[in-house]
């Protein structure tokens, strides 16, 4: 019988006056945050002050980074279980 898993991904966005944007992606398992990626965004000086599209890509970026950290702990937990080395790709 499956037994069914939740994990969830919380994202943080700390907006900065100087028109950049963080955000960090944590995620949690059983109530304890295990991995995070940060990223972050500027806007250019040029362009029209739009707050969402900073958060969508400082988002993005931290979602992305904590993808690649994901792999790279199953990685780990490859040649750990297995002895040989492991090389995932996203």
């Amino acid at each position: 019988m499956s037994t069914a898993k939740q994990w969830s991904v919380e994202i943080f966005i700390d907006e900065h006056d100087d028109d950049r944007t963080h955000a960090q992606a944590r995620l949690v398992i059983e109530g304890e945050t295990r991995l995070v990626g940060d990223g972050y965004a500027r806007r250019n000086p040029h362009d029209r002050d739009v707050p969402e599209i900073g958060d969508e890509i400082a988002a993005a970026r931290a979602l992305s980074a904590l993808a690649g950290r994901l792999l790279g702990t199953a990685a780990g937990d490859i040649e750990d279980a297995t002895g040989e080395s492991a090389a995932l790709q996203g």
